[in-house]
């Protein structure tokens, strides 16, 4: 088992993080921020998508234990979920920088159900890095595309 590990210091690289991490699933309990050393952490599920190429329906798909952190957040805000119900879970669909001032600007985590993490960083610094713990899955996520 090869693990992805992949560091993210501007947008093309922020994007290269959120196709990897498209169709994660993590619990509200697995989401940690800690304003004085301004790092914003997520323990997540993440749906191995450069190996699900080509998978017969025999195959199982995987998915790995992954931890997503972001460095160098002055605030972090959430929508659409409560972060007292720790066990919910969260389904992430991409991760988005809109530059407010450069080099800082904001990275939105979206999530199914119209849920939202918005990270205010003085700066891109983020690193996804894969756990040794892996599964096999059956399903291939999939997603409605509405007109």
């Amino acid at each position: 088992m090869k693990r992805l590990k992949l560091l993210a210091l501007d947008d093309e690289d922020l994007n290269i993080v959120s196709a990897h991490v498209q169709d994660a699933v993590l619990k509200i309990a697995d989401i940690d921020f800690n304003p004085k050393q301004k790092k914003f952490v997520l323990k997540l599920n993440r749906f191995v998508w450069e190996q699900a190429e080509g998978k017969s329906k025999t195959d199982p798909f995987e998915r790995r234990l992954s931890v997503l952190h972001f460095d160098r957040v002055e605030n972090a805000q959430h929508t659409g979920f409560n972060l007292e119900a720790k066990d919910a879970v969260l389904s992430l669909l991409a991760i988005r920088f809109n530059e407010t001032n450069f080099p800082a600007g904001t990275i939105e985590l979206l999530f199914s159900g119209d849920a939202a993490i918005r990270l205010h960083v003085e700066v891109i610094e983020a690193q996804l890095s894969d756990m040794d713990a892996s599964w096999g899955s059956e399903h291939l996520p999939k997603h409605e595309i509405s007109s």
